[in-house]
C-alpha cells in the first residue's frame, strides 16, 4: 500500500508523442510521478504493475482504441477503481462520449485541452486518491489496535478467571 505522503502516479495514454509531451507538461508536479504509454496494450501492462490516481487516454488509436483498453482495465478488480479521463480530437459525437462515460470515465475532454481545467480536475483526483490511501492505512491501523485490545481483554478474563476458579 502506498503512504499518502509519497508521489502518485499518473497515467497518460497517447499514440501521437507530441499529445504525450504537451499533457506531461501540463501535468508536471512535484507531488506526482507522470507515466507515458503511446498504445492501449502499453498502458495495460503500466497499469498491472503499477498504482495509478488517475488515467488521461486517447479515444481513438491505432490497435487497441481507449475504449477497449478501458474495458479491459475494468475488468481487473483491482484496478477497476482508477478514475479515468478520455480525451480526444476526433471522437466528439455524443455516441463517442456516452460510451465513454458508459464504460465508465470520469470525464470526457476535447482537444484542444484547457491546461487550467485540466490541471484543476488532476488535482481533485489526486487530493481524492491520497485521501483514499489515508483512510486504508488508518483502517489497518485499526484493526491492528482493535487485536492487540482483544488479546488484552484475553489476557485479562484469563487472570481473572484463574483467582475466581479457586474461590468457589
Amino acid at each position: 500500500m502506498n503512504n499518502p505522503e509519497e508521489k502518485v502516479n499518473i497515467l497518460i495514454v497517447d499514440d501521437k508523442p507530441e499529445n504525450l509531451f504537451s499533457l506531461e507538461a501540463i501535468l508536471e508536479g512535484d507531488d506526482r510521478e507522470i507515466f507515458s504509454a503511446n498504445s492501449g496494450n502499453e498502458a495495460l501492462k503500466l497499469a498491472i504493475k503499477n498504482d495509478f490516481a488517475l488515467i488521461l487516454s486517447d479515444v481513438q488509436m491505432p490497435g487497441m482504441d481507449g475504449f477497449e483498453m478501458v474495458e479491459i482495465l475494468r475488468s481487473n478488480p483491482k484496478k477497476r477503481h482508477i478514475p479515468i479521463i478520455f480525451v480526444t480530437a476526433i471522437s466528439k459525437e455524443e455516441k463517442y462520449v456516452y460510451k465513454g462515460y458508459s464504460e465508465g470515465a470520469v470525464d470526457y475532454l476535447f482537444k484542444p485541452l484547457d491546461a487550467t481545467i485540466v490541471r484543476a480536475k488532476t488535482e481533485i483526483f489526486i487530493a481524492l486518491y491520497k485521501q483514499k490511501l489515508k483512510l486504508k492505512l488508518q483502517t489497518k491501523q485499526l484493526k491492528a489496535l482493535n487485536e492487540q485490545k482483544n488479546r488484552f481483554i484475553g489476557m485479562a478474563a484469563h487472570d481473572l478467571r484463574n483467582p475466581l476458579g479457586v474461590l468457589q
